[in-house]
């Protein structure tokens, strides 16, 4: 390390809510380096838990209203942050939309380009991109192609421009597929693998190279989150995640979901942030924090050939009460 090289680094973490375990990632890489720097930490939720864990806290206004942006903006100014990492996906579209305004402060965005990321939004879109490239995915229909199909049950059925899980179904018949059909927003219907589910965890750096690609089954999943997994090893995948975070023009964090048929990993859908299980990846051995914040102050660091991190850890998740006076709601 060469301490003249560096200064102090605050990093803005966006809509935090209850990703406390990346911020203490992050907090002990600080440690680690022993580097100056503020993590910044803002949601709309004032009881939001993981702002107990940043060092600066702003309550901001929702996402679709207009005061966000200029908050936003007034925050990276006034803390003077080098990086935004966003932590959900609605987020991610003010920053690649405002990329140019928010980054004329010095600030820089750590999201793949605008046009990349409506692709991740668009499940439909995102099923094109893999075949456009290349890569295996699963077989999916819109609404106005089913009639043209002979269907085997059970399907999957989830929104096009969904997140978190939320509205998303396993479809047993043609009855409860023409109800959901209603029911589900703009929806994409899937077949049904048969799995396991693997997640991976990619990360770029500010050049656009991969550091790492942590693969990771999911055990147990609450609300789209794993709540128990474990880390796993697959060159195909790995091989599989680079192609398409390079195809992205990847930058910061990258999580790519595929399921597997037969041994045969089937692609699905990418977020083009840090994925709720991320942590299991660091704790075994893929560092992201620390060398993220090491190449932002000039010091040297060693990152591991991809693949090369602990297989067979467990993740297993548990609730934490927070409790507060709740004198800053006033």
């Amino acid at each position: 390390m060469n301490p003249e090289k560096s200064s102090k680094i605050n990093l803005l973490f966006t809509s935090v809510g209850r990703r406390l375990e990346l911020l203490r990632a992050f907090r002990r890489a600080y440690d680690k380096l022993k580097l100056d720097g503020n993590i910044v930490a803002f949601d709309a939720d004032p009881l939001a838990p993981a702002l107990s864990v940043a060092d600066k806290v702003y309550i901001v206004p929702k996402i679709d209203m207009p005061e966000y942006l200029p908050k936003l903006i007034s925050i990276c100014k006034n803390e003077d942050i080098r990086l935004i990492f966003p932590l959900i996906d609605p987020d991610i579209f003010q920053l690649v939309d405002n990329r140019d305004q928010i980054e004329s402060s010095g600030t820089k965005v750590m999201v793949i380009p605008e046009k990349y990321a409506r692709i991740t939004h668009d499940k439909l879109l995102t099923h094109q991109f893999f075949e456009r490239i290349g890569i295996r995915n699963s077989k999916h229909w819109l609404p106005k192609d089913l009639k043209t199909i002979d269907l085997s049950y059970p399907l999957f059925i989830k929104p096009r421009f969904g997140s978190a899980a939320k509205d998303a179904f396993i479809v047993k018949n043609s009855d409860e597929l023409k109800f959901f059909l209603t029911y589900v927003p703009d929806p994409i219907i899937e077949e049904l693998l048969p799995g396991p589910e693997i997640t991976n965890d990619v990360f770029c750096d500010l050049q656009g190279k991969v550091l790492s690609v942590v693969s990771r089954k999911r055990l147990e999943v609450r609300s789209g989150e794993v709540q128990k997994g474990v880390t796993v090893f697959d060159e195909s995948i790995t091989r599989d995640c680079v192609k398409i975070a390079q195809a992205l023009g990847g930058i910061g964090a990258l999580t790519i979901q595929c399921i597997m048929k037969e041994n045969i990993p089937y692609y699905t859908e990418i977020n083009a942030r840090f994925g709720g299980g991320v942590p299991l990846g660091i704790a075994a051995g893929c560092d992201t924090p620390q060398w993220m914040l090491a190449q932002l102050a000039g010091y040297d660091f060693n990152v591991p050939p991809l693949g090369q991190y602990e297989v067979g850890l467990y993740l297993s998740r548990y609730d934490e009460s927070l409790f507060s006076s709740g004198n800053f709601l006033k």
